[in-house]
This record gives C-alpha cells, sequence and structure tokens, in this order.
C-alpha cells in the first residue's frame, strides 16, 4: 500500500472507534489518508443518496471531513469534492465497522454501500467489520491483529471491474482465530428485521424496527460458517445482481 492515496468512509460516524482504529492502521502505509464520514452514525442507511436535502460538510482539520449524509454520499463527496488537488483515491475502505456486515446485512450495510460505490466509480474498495453481540462491547484487538495483513494482500491483487471485498472479524481474542477464508455470501431465515408498535403519549401509534437475526444453520463455506467458527471471513463481491439461473427460463417464456 506504499504511498497509495486511500480515501477511509464509514457508517458508524466520524468519531466511531472502528473508524479511528482504521485510520491508525493505514498510517503504517501511507500519510496520504483522507477521511470523509457521516457527522452521526447513518448504519442500515445502506446504498442511499441525498437528492432531496443539500449534504453539508464541515471540515474538521485538512483531511478529515464530518458529513451530513449517507456512507454513499460521503464516498462521492470525497472521490469528487474533497481530496484536495482532485486525484482520485487509489483505494476506498468503508469501516471498522462495529458490529457484523454479514449474509443479507449487505443489502442494509452503510458500511458495505460505500465500498460498492467505490467499485461503481472503478476504484478497490474493501468493506471492513469487527463483529460483536448487540449489547456486547466488540473485541478490537481482534481486526488490530489481522485486519492490516489482509489489506495488504487484497490491495496488491489485481481487481476485476465492479468488484469489491467484504471482510468480518470475529469477535474473540486474536489468538482464539482460526483462520482467514475466502467466503461466499451467506444466507439467514427470514425475520431479521421486524417493526414493534408502540403508542405515544397521545395514544398515536409508532414504531421502532427490531433487529432480531434469526438462527442459522450455515453452509460450509459461507461467510456465516466461517465466523461462526472463528475464522475471518473474506468475501468477493459483485456489482452484477443478475440471477443467472433464471435467464435461461426467462428467455424462453418471453421468446
Amino acid at each position: 500500500m506504499a504511498q497509495q492515496r486511500v480515501l477511509i468512509v464509514n457508517d458508524d460516524g466520524i468519531d466511531g472507534r472502528g473508524i479511528q482504529l482504521l485510520e491508525q492502521m493505514v498510517r503504517r502505509f501511507t500519510d496520504d489518508i483522507w477521511v470523509v464520514a457521516p457527522d452521526e452514525e447513518r448504519s442500515g442507511a445502506s446504498h442511499s443518496i441525498s437528492i432531496n436535502h443539500p449534504i453539508r460538510a464541515r471540515r474538521r482539520d485538512e483531511r478529515h471531513f464530518a458529513v451530513r449524509g449517507s456512507p454513499t454520499d460521503c464516498a462521492l463527496l470525497g472521490i469528487y469534492e474533497l481530496m484536495g488537488d482532485g486525484r482520485r483515491p487509489d483505494i476506498l475502505l468503508s469501516g471498522i465497522n462495529d458490529g457484523p456486515n454479514l449474509a443479507e446485512d449487505v443489502l442494509y450495510s452503510g458500511t458495505c454501500a460505500a465500498a460498492k460505490e467505490g467499485a461503481v466509480l472503478g476504484i478497490p474498495s474493501v468493506a471492513l467489520s469487527q463483529m460483536r453481540s448487540y449489547g456486547n462491547p466488540a473485541n478490537w484487538a481482534a481486526s488490530e491483529a489481522y485486519l492490516p495483513d489482509i489489506i495488504d494482500r487484497l490491495l496488491a491483487m489485481d481487481w476485476p471491474p465492479g468488484a469489491f471485498v467484504n471482510v468480518n472479524v470475529p469477535n474473540v481474542a486474536p489468538e482464539a482465530i482460526t483462520g482467514i477464508e475466502v467466503t461466499r455470501q451467506g444466507r439467514r431465515p427470514a425475520g431479521g428485521f421486524v417493526p414493534v408498535r408502540r403508542e405515544d403519549e397521545r395514544f398515536v401509534p409508532y414504531y421502532w424496527i427490531k433487529i432480531s437475526p434469526q438462527a442459522a444453520d450455515p453452509a460450509a463455506g459461507t461467510d456465516l460458517y466461517a465466523t461462526a467458527n472463528n475464522a475471518v471471513s473474506v468475501t468477493p463481491m459483485h456489482l452484477d445482481m443478475t440471477c443467472e439461473s433464471l435467464v435461461e427460463d426467462l428467455s424462453r417464456r418471453f421468446a
């Protein structure tokens, strides 16, 4: 990664522990680091773009910007507007997310969305997540031990167009990590997000979305299986969401 230009984004906000740790890691390789992140947590923002209201960016110092917008907004502003002389980043790193981004989490994750936007624009991009269970702190030591080498190896490879990589570190002590596995995206049973009805003091209903991951029996080779066995999961992803198994059938039906 030596002296490459790096853009760091996240969805937990510019003051999140994970983004600060990621910047410390990357500084071992290069000083050309730019941080453009939401001014507050934007978890679950997915690949949303602010098109109906203005986006404001507050400069904290020469290379740190807090943005009132989504992670995708941050990626766009960083790439097109905020990185000094207008040179594009060589690398986009998104995270380190405080929590997992496994299986269908990728559909909702602002962390993964920023990496996807980098891929849309032809920039090698990696989403990084430190797993934890809800209500419990993350074991950041595992990320500190494993992510620098993983990032270095990923960024030395040739990146095909439209690709990004999703990395998840189990929430265990570094010595309990069983290895690093290249995986496929897993799938949990449906029902991980459920609306819960409440009433305010005027008896008007409102709703919270309850996060309730369903127990899964993950298939071998998936991100869910690897992390359940305390291995770091490295999942290659692609922007092309074509369902290849249906192409032939639909072609016959619409011939």
